[in-house]
């Protein structure tokens, strides 16, 4: 699937939807990888919907997602070694560059730069591979993904004011 489409297809779901489930729609769409709030609170706000609303919702969706990760990652691992005969050696483009970012800079780093460099959700698997406890992975998870919709919601209202959207 192309991503532009994908964005596409979250605008136009946005737009058409009305009420609370446009919020809704918020929430899952931020649970889904690739999309993530990076995506989803731009184009929220610009449609007009709250920001702190917005915000809040996208920031549920978004960690609630990465906490059924840790939840079940160990599942997930061995499911995946399963499909590929065992070994989970071939690793994408997205967790390679993960897994560099965990060498250098830790759980700290990849909780932080995880949202925009790989996506959360990599990002905290990477971790968990890497051998961090699913506590700490939980809490600096939930301090990165604060952290970036704080930015992206105000970068969004200040973006879209000055374009005179908002």
């Amino acid at each position: 699937m192309a991503l532009v489409p994908l964005f596409v297809d979250v605008g136009a779901a946005l737009e058409e939807a009305t009420g609370a489930l446009r919020y809704a729609l918020v929430f899952l769409f931020a649970a889904i990888p690739v999309v993530e709030i990076l995506v989803v609170v731009p184009i929220a706000i610009g449609l007009g919907l709250d920001p702190v609303a917005t915000g809040v919702v996208a920031f549920a969706g978004n960690v609630g997602s990465v906490y059924v990760l840790i939840l079940f990652y160990r599942r997930i691992v061995d499911w995946l070694a399963r499909r590929r005969s065992g070994s989970v050696a071939e690793a994408s483009d997205r967790s390679t560059r993960a897994r560099r970012l965990w060498d250098r800079y830790g759980l700290p780093g990849v909780s932080l730069g995880g949202p925009i460099l790989t996506g959360v959700h990599v990002a905290a698997l990477v971790a968990l591979l890497a051998g961090s406890r699913s506590r700490a992975v939980a809490v600096w998870m939930t301090v990165g993904i604060a952290v970036w919709t704080v930015l992206l919601v105000l970068g969004s209202v200040a973006g879209f004011s000055l374009l005179g959207v908002v």
